[in-house]
């Protein structure tokens, strides 16, 4: 076995991995609504979780190359120079994919959940459009909505269009709303913080497979042993 496919075995199964883990990343706002009983686009915990960066960027767009580099190792089926140039060049895919992934989960955490916006828990108030992921300022990307008391500032549970029930009844629903926001805002901060991590690792495993594959490609894979009978 050469330096290249012991490295290729590695980046597919690492790959495979992280592939699963943004899947079920993603997923996992999708399941809290429907284990709420929400309306999925009425009361969402997040805008981005509907941009499936896990699902999308760091799932379906890492599968090419994640198939093709464990068809390339040792002993595998596509264990040739031809199999080590396509495991290089779907990695492309892959990268395209876990950056897609890692800009909106920078933009998730940089804006925080839906119940932090004073402009209502829906997805009327959320802006699709891939410039919005462009328009990224390091300056004024912040935490404070999470390691905050509260994300929501006083006036904000005097708007009808936030919670009716809490604005018409305060002091009920106060401990309710607070326990609600604080479950939104872990589930929003360890999603998109796990999503982000997981596009920052497939974005190296992609990036390192692309030479790696190259280089097995241009120096060749080792031979297989004959059997003797």
């Amino acid at each position: 076995m050469t330096c290249c496919e012991g490295w290729t075995s590695c980046n597919g199964f690492s790959l495979l991995v992280l592939l699963l883990s943004g899947v079920v990343l993603n997923a996992v706002p999708l399941v809290v609504n429907s284990i709420d009983g929400d309306e999925y686009f009425q009361n969402p915990i997040s805008c981005f979780q509907w941009w499936f960066p896990g699902i999308i960027g760091a799932g379906l767009m890492a599968i090419p190359a994640t198939t093709m580099s464990l068809a390339a190792r040792k002993r595998a089926c596509c264990n040739s120079k031809t199999g080590m140039f396509l495991s290089s060049v779907l990695n492309v895919i892959t990268v395209i994919g876990a950056v897609y992934c890692m800009l909106v989960s920078i933009q998730a955490l940089s804006e925080g959940p839906l119940i932090c916006n004073s402009q209502g828990n829906s997805t009327s108030s959320c802006e699709f459009s891939l410039k919005s992921l462009g328009n990224i300022h390091p300056e004024s990307f912040n935490l404070q909505w999470f390691f905050n008391d509260s994300c929501m500032s006083p006036t904000d549970f005097n708007n009808p269009t936030i919670n009716d029930t809490m604005a018409s009844d305060w002091r009920k629903s106060k401990l309710h709303f607070s326990s609600e926001e604080n479950k939104y805002r872990t589930i929003h901060f360890s999603v998109f913080l796990g999503l982000l991590l997981v596009g920052i690792l497939e974005l190296l495993f992609g990036l390192s497979q692309i030479v790696i594959g190259f280089l097995g490609c241009l120096c060749g894979v080792s031979k297989r042993r004959s059997r003797i009978v």
